[in-house]
């Protein structure tokens, strides 16, 4: 069972949202706030395994409270939930500690995809999210001194993950194993001083608009 928390001020959408993954299975709403500072309260007992995060909100917006339940709570699993797709938006959200940057306008059947990658290790992302992440690669200038320490292959690595790909995922599009991939992980985190692979991803994908 994949528990869920919604964070977000419409309240018909949290409602239908809570709806449809009460009627999944193997899914199940733990709670609903409907804003930044109830959610900052509550969310540390709770402990749901998804957090569904809005970005704009009365009072505390969502990038500010995914940082500072990531600062109290560091494994807690965040997807931002919102209709920003602005480049801006994406980089402080990922560099907040989400986990994941999907749309409103995506399908209930996708909303529960993601929520399942989440819960599995996966960062995904609208594909418009995508491509603006992929995009940021293709406007790059020279890589800074910290960048070319990077391999080909570990390059390969975090642009698998900036598109939202899984481990497994990466694996499979590189055909090397999983624990390769790991090996890869771990590399990246020394050279950029992170602890995740979405941490990593907000870095790599901030120096390379620089």
């Amino acid at each position: 069972m994949i528990t869920v928390s919604i964070v977000d001020d419409e309240k018909e959408l949290c409602q239908s949202i809570a709806t449809f993954v009460n009627g999944a299975p193997d899914f199940r709403c733990l709670s609903i706030y409907h804003s930044g500072e109830a959610a900052l309260e509550h969310l540390p007992e709770d402990r749901p395994d998804v957090v569904l995060m809005d970005i704009h909100m009365t009072g505390m917006n969502g990038i500010e409270c995914v940082e500072r339940l990531k600062a109290k709570i560091p494994q807690m699993q965040i997807m931002m939930l919102t209709v920003y797709e602005d480049t801006d938006q994406i980089f402080k959200a990922l560099s907040a500690g989400a986990s994941g940057y999907m749309l409103k306008r995506l399908t209930p059947g996708k909303l529960l995809e993601a929520i399942r990658d989440v819960h599995g290790g996966g960062s995904p992302m609208s594909s418009s999210i995508a491509r603006k992440v992929v995009a940021s690669f293709q406007r790059a200038k020279r890589p800074d001194e910290e960048q070319a320490h990077f391999t080909s292959r570990e390059q390969m690595v975090l642009d698998c993950f900036a598109k939202g790909l899984t481990y497994k995922q990466t694996a499979e599009q590189l055909s090397i194993s999983i624990d390769t991939i790991r090996t890869y992980v771990r590399r990246i985190y020394e050279k950029l001083h992170v602890q995740s692979a979405t941490e990593a991803v907000a870095k790599y994908m901030r120096s390379r608009e620089s």
